[in-house]
């Protein structure tokens, strides 16, 4: 093993060498914030730019879903990889390149000329996505190594992400109408060179261990299986579900997914350790994890639809359609540490996701010609109830876990939530395919989110029990 090196010289002691390593910490949280929330963000910001990306572009509603699904599976599947790849070459220099991956697709995604070439920069996109994922919580976790100043810090991590990627439909409708859809890809430049430097600036090199190795054979079968399931389920919007071209794709899927957890099963060192699963908590957590953003993200994809072929809405309007959902989640997230600590985090998820059921099915009645003021209330409904979700579901899974299994949980939990995002809107966006009409494939995706939301709620009385309940049962 190598040991730790600062990119830069700095004070060996004395005050100057304090206030040097203060400085160091403030910038690599920043870099590091910066890094997840940019990959968070470019999930949700281009639903309010797929009516204009198509109007571009060309192409119906399946290539639309794969403009947004195209960079959710490559993330999905990539992001335990990276996970290892960083501990075996080094956190920092994993996440630099990342982000110049990262920087570069972007790029390439706004200057697409076609539809093709958007899709393949989104790919490239969601690598990047994912090996920065996969190594900013490693990075952080290293200059952070006090476990009270390092749980501030994941905090301020994580909030940054979840502010982003709630803002996102705003954001995207904002900069979509002001300077085009191009724009949503663009403004990922300056942020990933303020990523770079700070990183190279300020960052120091992590550990490496040179017995992490990378589960090729793992890897190639969760991309399968993930690529396989999404395009079945896309192209059975257009062709239908008994297409033999789509049933060929699910069966691919079966057994790509089957020969995934016989592989893990069998590693020594495997990519998704299956033990962790042993754990009521942390099996009912990554469930709800999924099927949370099924539900919420297809319904994202959906109703931006909905917004701007149905209501006829602008991107700016869509965007500013979604800004009370926005502030809900945002609003929710900062009330559910204290809303776990009163009800734990048990009542607290089944809260949260019947209230999601009761925004969604409230939803039922929307048509071309609802006013947007009676839709507003179901809207706050949902997004309050998925506050309350996911930071009680993602405290409760590192909890059920010991603290040297911290990092690979979390990267389950992302690949997980991921995983449900690709199979929300290849679902969702496959009931408005086709010869369906809108308004009833958003009705039928509302009922299917609220079967979804309800199991959540049914998920959350294995919160708490087997290996971690004393850890969340512990005061504050």
């Amino acid at each position: 093993m190598s040991t730790s090196n600062a990119p830069t010289a700095s004070p060996t002691s004395g005050p100057a060498a304090a206030g040097h390593e203060r400085a160091a910490r403030r910038w690599t949280l920043l870099a590091t914030s910066l890094g997840f929330a940019v990959v968070q963000l470019d999930v949700s910001v281009v639903n309010v730019a797929i009516k204009p990306i198509g109007e571009s572009l060309g192409g119906g509603v399946s290539s639309l879903q794969w403009v947004v699904s195209a960079y959710t599976v490559a993330f999905a599947a990539l992001i335990l990889t990276a996970g290892a790849l960083s501990d075996r070459a080094g956190a920092r220099r994993v996440f630099i390149a990342g982000f110049v991956v990262f920087t570069l697709a972007s790029a390439a995604c706004g200057l697409a000329p076609s539809m093709g070439a958007l899709i393949a920069a989104r790919v490239v996109q969601g690598v990047g996505a994912a090996v920065l994922g996969g190594s900013s919580l490693t990075l952080l976790s290293h200059a952070f190594p006090e476990p009270a100043k390092r749980a501030r810090a994941v905090g301020l991590w994580a909030a940054g992400a979840s502010a982003a990627l709630a803002g996102g439909p705003l954001l995207g409708g904002l900069l979509t109408a002001t300077l085009g859809w191009r724009s949503i890809f663009f403004i990922n430049a300056p942020i990933g060179l303020a990523g770079i430097f700070l990183t190279v600036r300020w960052a120091s090199e992590t550990t490496r261990s040179s017995d992490r190795g990378v589960d090729i054979a793992g890897q190639l079968t969760a991309v399968v299986a993930l690529v396989a399931l999404a395009g079945a389920t896309i192209e059975g919007g257009a062709r239908g579900f008994t297409d033999t071209a789509v049933l060929g794709g699910y069966a691919l899927a079966l057994v790509a997914g089957a020969a995934f957890v016989a592989i893990e099963s069998r590693r020594a060192r495997p990519m998704l350790p299956l033990g962790l699963f042993r754990s009521p908590t942390f099996s009912a957590a990554t469930a709800i994890g999924l099927m949370v953003n099924i539900a919420f993200y297809g319904l994202i994809f959906v109703l931006s639809l909905f917004f701007q072929r149905g209501q006829d809405l602008s991107s700016l309007q869509t965007g500013l359609a979604f800004a009370p959902m926005t502030g809900a989640i945002m609003a929710a997230n900062l009330l559910a540490g204290r809303g776990a600590r009163l009800l734990g985090p048990r009542r607290t998820i089944a809260g949260g996701a019947l209230l999601m059921a009761v925004g969604c099915g409230a939803l039922l009645g929307a048509g071309a010609g609802t006013p947007y003021g009676a839709l507003v209330v179901q809207l706050l409904a949902i997004g309050f109830g998925l506050g309350l979700i996911v930071p009680a579901m993602t405290s409760s899974l590192l909890g059920s876990v010991e603290r040297s299994q911290s990092g690979v949980a979390s990267g389950t939990l992302n690949s997980a939530r991921q995983t449900g995002s690709v199979i929300g809107v290849a679902l969702f966006g496959s009931l408005i395919a086709g010869d369906r009409a809108l308004v009833p494939g958003l009705h039928l995706a509302l009922e299917i989110s609220v079967g979804l939301v309800l199991a959540v709620a049914a998920l959350a009385a294995g919160i708490g029990r087997g290996h971690g309940a004393e850890v969340l049962r512990r005061p504050g």
